[in-house]
């Protein structure tokens, strides 16, 4: 029988897959810290996620290895941390390793002196090559320690170059206007073919995509339009969207989003739901309904807890090989459907189409169905209900199969997403059964994950028990914000709107820094590592400090708080070089300034608010702050607006307001101006 390590102890489903590594790992803590600098040993600090395709292959040829696990143990103290507990840590050691790289990824492998300062690092090593570089960094440090230091007093030096935004006040009248051609710079990496970027792997950007759907709003632009309808279609066709279940996988390995890489994340169907309810609400396109509906179903069947909380994320291997829960062999598809099968081959393209490796073939769906509705002489409703009965076949069929690893951790930040997601479902659908599931997560997030206006960033369910461990980094406040906001928005609710504002104060007083407008990542009380990091490059996920600027605008147009739109601005100010670039990595960036520029505010106040509100949350109004009340109200978006008699729009922009009315009609001509 196998010896367990120190992570046997862990919470984390990733820690513990290592727990029976010959490996000596431990978990993060000071005490391991110490046993390093106590020991002058090297650490490895190995960083990866559970759903890894990679971090697995890397394990089992390495870290289960004796061989290698004994030169490990020997010479070095061995860390391993789960990126998405640790996303501090993690900032910082990939930053060095793109430094010393030029790229990075995971599974992350970082060589560190005793007192943590990197010296040498990568991604994915094979098995001997990982064996020799380990053996030689051993020798290099026993023998020339001095060198050792003096590579890492460089290295950190650069790191720290990077950590701070610098502000300067020679930019602060600056300000940003021309949309059209950030977006124009942008289109040379577009795909206009399949849709995305011109470029393989493909990663879906679903922020990125939500600018440039609002761009389209204030700039009438036709080709952006088309590119984002064409990317929102190519990706629900693709293999990167499970045709029989429901749901996205994290990217397409190729230019055509066919294969992709299996692992199911929570935050990547967060973002993509919030995306499809946007084209939904602008174009109405029935696809898109399908695909929110499916999605969310997907989430709800195999990532939704009964608190009401969402785990992490589902993993790209099954039985050891990668994307085998998720492909169909042409014997599986004849043995199970017979007659149908020939209809559910051309539908789910099993052909040379959808064929990828192994005699594996990954469902897609067709370009077109007039070829099939010709070849089998149906009618497109007979078409639709033959294959939803073949759907439920195959569902039903590989619902028996050996499922996919859960990660049933519950991170704060990427339930603040998914609950945003099905709160923009909600208003692009109405389907009022969104809603319950947002005020649910709502719940578990201001009861677990929310202590004296503190937020905290991982919680572990066991029976009764939530375990909630890490004090919150910058990306749980921001998302928080976010979707408390939208709560606010969907329900009138006020409590919502003070929840806000209190993580706004905490915000603006734990995680400032004195040389830039720019948030820290971590708070004044988190623990300090060799590096302190402001996030602002948007990724998948838009970066924390972009979303916090949103929400700090959206709060002042609301409570009338001048003083959060001044430090929005100034943040704003900062990012302008880099937004100018006119690329996906500052989208949120510029959808801020976008609604700086051109937004609008909708106030409703009347006793019949709440059925006017309803009335008006399915239009597509990317850039309006929209608020209701039906009471008398202080708050500053509905100071003096109050009338028991009448229900009444109040549309304003740019701080002039029109004349209140009470047709919904008018209220939509002012906005759509």
């Amino acid at each position: 029988m196998k010896t367990p390590n120190e992570l046997i102890h862990a919470t984390s489903p990733y820690l513990l897959q290592h727990a029976y590594n010959p490996v000596q790992w431990y978990a993060w803590s000071e005490k391991v810290l110490q046993k390093a600098r106590d020991e002058n040993k090297l650490i490895i600090i190995s960083i990866g996620y559970s759903a890894c395709h990679w971090c697995h292959v890397m394990e089992h040829e390495s870290f289960e290895d004796e061989e290698v696990a004994t030169v490990m143990n020997k010479s070095f103290v061995c860390i391993k941390i789960d990126r998405e507990e640790r996303p501090d840590i993690d900032q910082v050691y990939m930053d060095a390793v793109q430094m010393m790289t030029g790229r990075g990824g995971w599974p992350l492998n970082v060589i560190a002196l005793p007192d943590q300062r990197p010296i040498y690092g990568g991604t994915y090593f094979p098995k001997e090559q990982w064996r020799q570089v380990l053996l030689q960094l051993a020798a290099f440090f026993r023998n020339d320690p001095a060198k050792c230091d003096e590579y890492a007093g460089e290295l950190m030096d650069g790191m720290k170059k990077m950590s701070t935004i610098q502000f300067s006040s020679d930019d602060a009248d600056r300000s940003f206007h021309d949309h059209t051609e950030l977006v124009s710079h942008w289109s040379k990496q577009w795909d206009h073919e399949e849709g995305g970027p011109l470029r393989a792997p493909k990663f879906p950007l679903p922020d990125g995509y939500r600018y440039l759907l609002a761009t389209t709003f204030t700039e009438k632009n036709e080709s952006t339009r088309n590119h984002v309808h064409l990317t929102l279609t190519k990706m629900a066709s693709g293999g990167i969207y499970d045709q029989l279940g429901g749901g996205f996988a994290r990217y397409s390995t190729d230019m055509v989003w066919k294969v992709p890489h299996f692992e199911k994340m929570l935050y990547d169907n967060a973002l993509l739901v919030s995306l499809y309810a946007d084209g939904f609400k602008e174009s109405k396109n029935p696809l898109y309904k399908d695909v929110l509906v499916q999605t969310l179903t997907f989430v709800e069947r195999e990532l939704r807890n009964e608190n009401g909380a969402f785990y992490s994320a589902l993993d790209a291997d099954t039985e050891g090989a990668e994307g085998k829960f998720y492909c169909w062999t042409i014997d599986e598809v004849n043995s199970l459907l017979q007659e149908d099968a020939p209809l559910a081959i051309d539908y789910f393209c099993l052909n040379e189409k959808g064929y990828w490796e192994h005699d594996l073939y990954i469902p897609l769906r067709p370009d077109s169905l007039s070829g099939i509705l010709e070849k089998y002489s149906l009618k497109e409703d007979e078409l639709a209900s033959k294959i939803e009965s073949i759907k439920q076949k195959m569902f039903d069929a590989r619902s028996k199969r050996v499922a996919p690893g859960l990660d049933d951790k519950i991170l704060c930040s990427w339930n603040a997403m998914m609950l945003s997601g099905y709160l923009d479902a909600y208003t692009a659908l109405g389907d009022p059964h969104y809603l319950e599931v947002a005020r649910k997560c709502a719940e578990f997030i201001q009861k677990n994950f929310l202590k004296n206006q503190h937020l905290f960033h991982a919680a572990k369910i066991k029976g009764d028990e939530v375990l909630v461990t890490i004090p919150g980094f910058l990306e749980d406040y921001a998302f928080v914000m976010e979707a408390f906001l939208s709560l606010f928005s969907c329900t009138m609710e006020i409590n919502y709107l003070n929840l806000v504002d209190d993580l706004a104060q905490t915000v603006l007083k734990e995680f400032s820094s004195d040389e830039s407008p720019i948030f820290w990542f971590t708070s004044s009380h988190s623990e300090s590592l060799i590096a302190r990091k402001q996030e602002v490059q948007d990724n998948v996920i838009p970066s924390s400090n972009a979303v916090m600027s949103h929400n700090l605008l959206r709060l002042s147009r609301i409570n009338g708080d001048s003083s959060l739109e001044n430090r929005c601005r100034k943040m704003l100010q900062v990012m302008k070089p880099d937004v100018e670039k006119g690329t996906a990595w500052y989208s949120r960036w510029a959808r801020v300034f976008l609604e700086l520029e051109k937004g609008t505010e909708l106030a409703i106040a009347g006793t019949e608010s709440i059925n006017a509100l309803q009335s008006i949350l399915n239009e597509y109004l990317p850039l309006t702050i929209i608020a209701g009340t039906n009471v008398d109200s202080t708050i500053s978006i509905f100071n003096n607006r109050f009338d028991k008699e009448v229900t009444q729009y109040f549309v304003c922009r740019e701080k002039s307001c029109h004349p209140p009315v009470i047709e919904k009609n008018k209220a939509m001509e002012y906005l759509l101006k």
